[in-house]
């Protein structure tokens, strides 16, 4: 016999539920925002929160709680609370500098590796020590008075008007190409502009920061997320700096420096010349790096290649191979998968999981005798790698030709441990990556990552049959082994080649945005899937039948007419 169960009609409660990971339960005011739920409950020896997931969904800790809630905090040690920091501190800056050079513009270009980003002011001369001081000062004024970010949800036209008004061209081209009828804007003081994407709730939040002079620009300095309360001492070496500017020269010459420009070339039908022009570069700096490569030949025995996921690293060796053999060089090519110590001997992670990016997965004694033997004109008996058994089979038996030089790529390529026994001199390393420093506007960057994300997610859905979900899940750990493994030695490189395409992006558009789509809500993926859309939503649409059939972009979209090229043999 079931009991009655008695249902009745009451009005809502007063107080509302927040239902925490850890299984506490916290009873606040209906209308209490989440940072009054969660700021009283943040440890000292813990990362900053700065926002939080509320039913799966990514919020601001300004959101009202009107509703009992499952919520995450978002802290300073998660990509997402990084990103709610950064965006937050760029605006800080731009509101004081404008504060104290109203005349000026500034523009945030783009990353640097210990944390931070590279900065340049127009219309008036770099700024000087003092001057920087003068704007960090202004910085540290505003965050002692902890103003808050205020968020107005504006209709489009009010919103161009202003931009128009205060003459930001770049942000007017933007929201010319907008397909929504509004516009999110934040305020601090009388400041207002665009951040695409979330913020901390006022400037108190942002204690962690410093300016720093660096040639004609600055570096706007903040922490990282493994360490989020401290400042990584600014690198020595100014190659990625000089790389990103090079590209940057370069779109500007172009006349597409930000996404805006890019979108009215497209509508305007003249994308194809900014296609021919991208992929000329492209070709222009993979034959600098086979002449300096060819400069060297009677000494070098061995080019290493490597750079972090998603760089094109693969169809770069093939067309650097094409500009070799151009020159009289014949590469031949060694796979360093081919390396793996057996299965049973691979290291493991923290959580207990094979390692395979790790060192010490590599047979290094192996790799070093054979490249010995190879360059002493010896034949040797490569082994292969059975990556469905895990054990390291005999492959076959080569023996180099007079001349020909060895091609090696993989994740350890820079390292200096990887082959220790041989010559600097007789080795040349190259760092590829995808340096973009096309953004959305003068305050607004696209992130490399993002970049290197979404090329991913599109080869591994149309290539190898995983999901979006599948491969956002595995990226944080992609990201760990680069941190760990290549990043630290992108000094050792002797040429870097920036795998960046002006226009990748509205060409993946089309391919991604679906794919993403098919991330569940339910999933913690989701909140990925959906910041990448809406990231996407500012690219106007390409035709992926203009993309050259041996572009970078087509290892990643599968049509690349170098798919089965193969390096000759020895």
């Amino acid at each position: 016999m079931t009991e009655n169960k008695i249902i009745q009609l009451v009005s809502p409660r007063k107080t509302v539920e927040v239902h925490l990971p850890n299984g506490l339960v916290l009873s606040g005011p209906r209308g209490a925002t989440l940072e009054d739920f969660l700021r009283p409950n943040q440890s000292s020896n813990q990362p900053p929160i700065v926002g939080a997931i509320v039913n799966n969904k990514l919020r601001e800790l300004s959101q009202p709680v009107t509703r009992d809630a499952d919520v995450r905090p978002v802290t300073m040690g998660d990509a997402d609370g990084m990103r709610f920091y950064r965006r937050s501190l760029t605006f800080l800056l731009e509101s004081a500098f404008h504060d104290i050079y109203p005349n000026a513009y500034l523009t945030i270009d783009h990353s640097i590796t210990s944390g931070g980003y590279f900065c340049q002011v127009y219309r008036r001369a770099p700024l000087d020590q003092n001057e920087l001081e003068k704007v960090e000062k202004r910085m540290r004024e505003l965050v002692d008075q902890d103003l808050p970010f205020k968020k107005t949800k504006v209709p489009l036209q009010e919103a161009i008007a202003h931009f128009e008004e205060n003459n930001y061209k770049d942000k007017v081209r933007l929201l010319a190409h907008r397909n929504k009828d509004y516009l999110v804007l934040y305020e601090l003081g009388e400041h207002r502009d665009y951040h695409h994407g979330y913020m901390v709730p006022s400037t108190g939040y942002l204690q962690w920061f410093n300016l720093a002079p660096m040639e004609e620009g600055f570096f706007l300095r903040f922490p990282k997320k493994a360490a989020p309360k401290a400042l990584q001492p600014i690198p020595k070496d100014n190659t990625l700096l000089n790389i990103f500017r090079r590209y940057g020269d370069w779109l500007q010459r172009l006349g597409i420096d930000s996404v805006g420009y890019l979108n009215d070339v497209i509508a305007a039908g003249e994308i194809q010349k900014v296609i021919f022009v991208s992929e000329a570069l492209h070709e222009q700096l993979i034959a600098e790096i086979a002449a300096q490569i060819a400069q060297r030949e009677k000494d070098l025995h061995v080019v290493l290649i490597a750079g972090p996921s998603s760089s094109g690293k693969t169809t770069f060796s093939k067309r650097l191979t094409i500009q070799l053999l151009a020159r009289g060089i014949s590469p031949f090519p060694l796979e360093m998968d081919n390396y793996f110590v057996n299965r049973a001997e691979t290291p493991k992670d923290e959580s207990g999981e094979l390692n395979f990016e790790a060192l010490e997965a590599v047979n290094r004694e192996r790799l070093g005798a054979d490249i010995e033997r190879l360059i002493a004109g010896e034949r040797a008996q490569l082994p292969h790698y059975d990556f469905h058994t895990g054990m390291s089979e005999p492959g076959e038996t080569v023996q180099l030709r007079p001349g020909q030089i060895i091609i090696l790529e993989g994740i350890h390529g820079l390292n200096p441990k990887l082959i220790p026994n041989i010559p600097a001199h007789q080795t040349f390393r190259i760092y590829a990556s995808a340096l973009t420093q096309l953004n959305l506007d003068r305050h607004n960057r696209v992130s490399t990552t993002d970049t290197r994300l979404i090329r991913r997610i599109v080869r591994d859905s149309l290539k190898r049959g995983y999901t979006a979900q599948e491969t956002i899940s595995r990226w944080e750990s992609v990201r760990r082994g680069e941190k760990q493994y290549i990043f630290p030695h992108q000094v050792q490189a002797n040429a870097m080649f920036n795998s960046a395409l002006a226009y990748e992006l509205s060409a993946l558009k089309t391919l991604a945005e679906p794919i993403l789509r098919q991330v569940s809500h339910k999933t913690e993926e989701w909140i990925e899937a959906n910041r990448l859309l809406s990231f996407l939503e500012w690219f106007s649409p390409l035709d992926r039948e203009m993309i050259p059939d041996n572009s970078i972009l087509q290892e990643f979209i599968g049509n690349s007419n170098l798919e089965d090229f193969k390096l000759w043999e020895a």
